[in-house]
C-alpha cells in the first residue's frame, strides 16, 4: 500500500495536525488565531446540541431534524490520542478485509492516517462502486459522502458514519422541498419543461452538485439532470447544455459561476435564485435569458478567502502562486494564479520541481498536510486563522475507534441507508456523472489514494 503524506513522527516538516495546533493556540504555546476555541474540545461535547459545531460553519442555520448522534461511550471520550490509535488499528487487524475505511482530503490528520483510502468526494464515490468485496465501508466524512457511497456500493454491504452529526451546511442550503418548489414556479415561466424544442433541447437541465442530499440527487435523476463534482463540473455543464437550453445548479453559486463564466457565459445570464423569494428574487425576463441559474448556496469553509488575503500573500511573499478552490467567490478566483479541485491542488503542488511558494485556498487540514508532505516548498493556507470545516471535525478519532470495535463485536452503528424510491433515481444522476469525466481523465480512473 502506499501512503498520501509521511506520518508526522516520520516527517521533518511542520507537524500537519490541525487539532495540535489548536490545542496549541488555546494553551498559549503559539501566537496563531483560531476562529474558535471550543473546537479543542472533544466533538461529543456539541453532539446533543443544534448546529454545525464550532469551525467554519458555526454560524449557519441547521435546519431542524438534522440528524444527531448519540452519546460517545465515556471510555472513548477519555482515551487519549495514543491509545485511541492504538484500539483503532486494532480493530482494522482484527477486521481485516471485511471492512474499509474511506477519508476525505479535509478530514483531521488523526483520522486520515487509518484511512485505505483517501481522496475526494469524486473520488471515494468512485472507490466505492469498485470495492464490493467489503461487508462495510466506514466513511469518514459528512452525511452526503456517506448516502452516495450507500447509493454506488452493493446492497450487501454497510455505510457507516462515524458521526452522525457530520453534516453539510452547504447541503443543507438546499433542501428538496425548495429545489421542489422552485422546478414548479420555473414551469410557470417557461412553459412544461420536459418538452423538448426543435433543437432537442428541453428548456431547463438540472444539476447539482456532489455537496447534496440523496434527496436532491433522486429529484435530478427524475428530471433528466445529472450530478457534477469540483473535478469534472465543466464536463457536466457541457453535458447539460447539449441537452438543455439552460441549467438550473444548485447548491453551490460559486462553484456553479465561476465555471459557466470560464466556459464564456456573461454574468447577466446567470441570475441567483432566492429559495425564499417568489421566482428566485427574480422577474420573468431574467429567468428567460438566462443560461444557468444559480441558487443560493455557498461553502463556508471557501467563503473565508478574499482579495485582501490573496494581495497580502502577494506583498509578504513575492513569486508566489495562489491556488484556490472554485468554490471561493468569483473575486477571488479572478485574483488567484489558478482554480481547481482539492485533486488539482495536490497534483499541482506535487508536479513543482523547484522549490515554490504556494498560498492555497482551501480547508486547512489539506493544507497542512500538503505543507509536511512537501517540504520542499513553503506552503500556507490564504486565511492565517486556523478553522477547519465544521462538520468534517466532527470526526474523531473516538468515534472512528468505536464504530469500528462495534463491526469487532458484530453490531453495525450509525448504517446509512437510502430508501429505494430516492435511490433509484440519484444513482441514474450519479452513473451519469461518473460518465462524465473530463478529456484527460476520459480512460484514466480517478486517482484515490490507498493506504
Amino acid at each position: 500500500m502506499t501512503t498520501l503524506f509521511p506520518h508526522p513522527s516520520l516527517a521533518d516538516a511542520i507537524d500537519p495536525s490541525v487539532d495540535h495546533a489548536i490545542q496549541a493556540i488555546v494553551s498559549g504555546a503559539s501566537t496563531d488565531d483560531t476562529c474558535s476555541t471550543d473546537l479543542a474540545a472533544g466533538p461529543w461535547n456539541f453532539d446533543t446540541r443544534p448546529g454545525y459545531g464550532p469551525g467554519s460553519s458555526m454560524g449557519d442555520v441547521i435546519p431542524v431534524g438534522a440528524p444527531r448522534q448519540g452519546e460517545l461511550p465515556q471510555e472513548y471520550r477519555d482515551a487519549d490520542e495514543d491509545e485511541l490509535h492504538a484500539r483503532i488499528a486494532a480493530a482494522k487487524e482484527t477486521l481485516g478485509d471485511r471492512v474499509i475505511v474511506m477519508g476525505h482530503f479535509y478530514q483531521r490528520d488523526e483520522v486520515v492516517q487509518h484511512a485505505d483510502y483517501v481522496g475526494d468526494s469524486f473520488q471515494l464515490a468512485t472507490a466505492a462502486k469498485e470495492h464490493g468485496r467489503a461487508e462495510a465501508i466506514v466513511f469518514c466524512g459528512v452525511h452526503f459522502m456517506a448516502e452516495t457511497a450507500d447509493l454506488l456500493s452493493g446492497a450487501d454491504q454497510a455505510v457507516i458514519l462515524p458521526n452522525l452529526a457530520a453534516g453539510c451546511s452547504m447541503a443543507d442550503m438546499a433542501d428538496i422541498d425548495q429545489v421542489e418548489e422552485c422546478w414548479e414556479q420555473l414551469a410557470d415561466v417557461l412553459g412544461p419543461l420536459d418538452v423538448p424544442d426543435a433543437d432537442g433541447r428541453v428548456p431547463v437541465i438540472p444539476v447539482t452538485y456532489m455537496n447534496s442530499s440523496a434527496a436532491i440527487k433522486g429529484f435530478v435523476g427524475r428530471h433528466g439532470g445529472i450530478v457534477c463534482t469540483s473535478s469534472n463540473a465543466r464536463t457536466v455543464l457541457e453535458w447539460a447544455f447539449a441537452r438543455g437550453r439552460r441549467v438550473l445548479f444548485f447548491p453551490d453559486q460559486h462553484l456553479g459561476r465561476n465555471t459557466a463564466k470560464g466556459m464564456g457565459v456573461a454574468l447577466e445570464q446567470m441570475p441567483m435564485w432566492n429559495p425564499r423569494r417568489p421566482l428566485g428574487g427574480n422577474d420573468a425576463d431574467a429567468l428567460v435569458n438566462s443560461q444557468v441559474i444559480l441558487w443560493h448556496g455557498f461553502c463556508s469553509v471557501h467563503r473565508r478567502f478574499t482579495v485582501d488575503q490573496i494581495d497580502q500573500a502577494r506583498a509578504e511573499h513575492p513569486g508566489v502562486r495562489v491556488i484556490v478552490h472554485p468554490e471561493c467567490p468569483m473575486e477571488v478566483v479572478d485574483a488567484a494564479d489558478e482554480a481547481g479541485s482539492t485533486d488539482y491542488i495536490r497534483k499541482a503542488i506535487a508536479a513543482a520541481t523547484e522549490p515554490t511558494t504556494f498560498a492555497v485556498g482551501t480547508e486547512i487540514n489539506l493544507v497542512r498536510r500538503l505543507a509536511a508532505q512537501y517540504p520542499q516548498h513553503e506552503i500556507f493556507c490564504l486565511d492565517p486563522v486556523v478553522c477547519p470545516c465544521s462538520t468534517m471535525y466532527r470526526i474523531h478519532p473516538g468515534y472512528l475507534a468505536w464504530v469500528l470495535e462495534e463491526l469487532v463485536a458484530g453490531r453495525t452503528p450509525n448504517r446509512i441507508t437510502v430508501p429505494a424510491d430516492v435511490a433509484d433515481p440519484a444513482r441514474l444522476a450519479l452513473e451519469r456523472m461518473l460518465a462524465a469525466r473530463p478529456p484527460a481523465a476520459a480512460s484514466t480512473p480517478a486517482q484515490v489514494e490507498t493506504r
